[in-house]
């Protein structure tokens, strides 16, 4: 695949500077109102039937070839995060406090870059749909656009996408069956006691006790009502109570977030918090509720259509730059809905291993972070490889 790395990467130049002028402009979660417009417009450009506005600010760009039936989805994310950028890159941030510090405009980049590609020169037979999405940084862009008629307005029969990974040597694919990353819930835990005066406190029904105490029997959900091989977290990010040293708040408030690899764990974890923390506040006579917010699911990447994303790998970059069967993340990411609804998978390219500028180590969700622009040629070539060989009269059979 010599020929089609090498004629990706000749064009990266032009998608390097657009991904910069997306990096340069970020928008938050259902705000990308000037990205999805620059996507619309380039996809119209290139021949492209593109419908606009799908969950928000989403973007569907649909290309057909011959009579194939075969119909495929490539997504790509457009937001931001709510961060001071400090990369120190000439193309930082023009927007206080909003960066694109997950590779948001790197993934559109790659995505834009494949479609011109398809779009004058792509070998396939069938339907292309390419998915622009918002908001997967929480605001939960994939449930909108499914809920707005994606996979009915534009079916599919497999749907893939691809995140950028600092850690991994730049230009690496790594790829897993089953369950890929975590889900991700969230609970607010409000204790209510009452107050007094720091100096009598048998003479109050003390929150912050408690609050210590349930921290503390959080702890041992993962360790001893989990199985040992299943992967689970349970994070107190924030704790709020009081506000002088010798008074006793008459409440106190628990921010948490819960992580699991598995349905079946993902509800087991809840149902004993819920257990855990009444428990414990009725022993230290406060009265406690909890309220639950879910969040994304399980990310579960299909057995067929992961096998073929790996030959795609494979034959694109040879068998050392591609890791078979990957470990799974404790991060959540919402295209875990669309797989839900349609066969798929996730993959990770590695963004790099250095630690100075430009070198693509710095972990995603820091002010310090950049996307690899060396990803843009390559990450390119895989989507179109990809969707050459699904489109085409064997599609998955390659791989089965």
């Amino acid at each position: 695949m010599t020929y089609l790395l090498q004629a990706l990467q000749a064009r990266a130049g032009e998608f390097i500077h657009l991904r910069r002028d997306i990096h340069r402009h970020p928008e938050l979660a259902f705000e990308e109102h000037r990205t999805a417009a620059l996507v619309a417009d380039k996809l119209e450009g290139w021949g492209y039937a593109v419908e606009r506005g799908i969950g928000g600010t989403g973007v569907v760009g649909t290309l057909v070839r011959g009579s194939g039936p075969r119909r495929l989805g490539l997504r790509a994310d457009m937001d931001a995060l709510p961060i001071d950028e400090a990369s120190g890159a000439a193309w930082a941030s023009a927007r206080a406090g909003v960066m694109h510090a997950c590779g948001h405009d790197g993934h559109t980049a790659m995505l834009l870059a494949a479609a011109r590609h398809l779009a004058e020169q792509g070998s396939f037979d069938g339907t292309l749909q390419l998915i622009f999405q918002p908001a997967e940084e929480g605001g939960g862009g994939a449930l909108r656009m499914m809920g707005d008629g994606l996979f009915e307005r534009f079916p599919c029969d497999a749907v893939f996408a691809m995140h950028n990974m600092p850690g991994i040597a730049q230009g690496r694919f790594v790829l897993r069956e089953g369950a890929a990353m975590a889900s991700s819930d969230y609970a607010t835990i409000t204790l209510t006691g009452f107050g007094g005066h720091g100096a009598m406190p048998h003479r109050a029904a003390d929150p912050i006790v408690a609050a210590a105490s349930i921290v503390m029997a959080l702890q041992t959900i993962v360790s001893r009502n989990i199985d040992p091989l299943q992967a689970a977290v349970v994070t107190v990010g924030a704790l709020h109570a009081g506000k002088a040293n010798n008074v006793i708040p008459a409440s106190a408030t628990l921010e948490l977030s819960v992580r699991a690899l598995d349905r079946e764990v993902r509800s087991t974890i809840e149902r004993r918090i819920k257990a855990l923390v009444a428990a414990q506040a009725e022993s230290f006579g406060v009265t406690a509720q909890v309220d639950w917010k879910p969040g994304y699911a399980v990310l579960v990447n299909t057995p067929a259509e992961t096998a073929f994303a790996r030959e795609v790998a494979v034959e694109l970059v040879g068998a050392e730059r591609v890791t078979l069967q990957g470990p799974p993340l404790t991060g959540s990411e919402d295209f875990a809905f669309m797989l839900e609804r349609v066969p798929g998978s996730y993959l990770l390219i590695g963004n790099g291993t250095g630690e100075g500028a430009g070198e693509g180590g710095c972990m995603v969700h820091n002010p310090g972070y950049d996307f690899n622009d060396a990803n843009i040629g390559i990450g390119s070539a895989y989507w179109v490889l990809l969707a050459e060989r699904f489109l085409s009269a064997k599609g998955l059979a390659t791989a089965t």
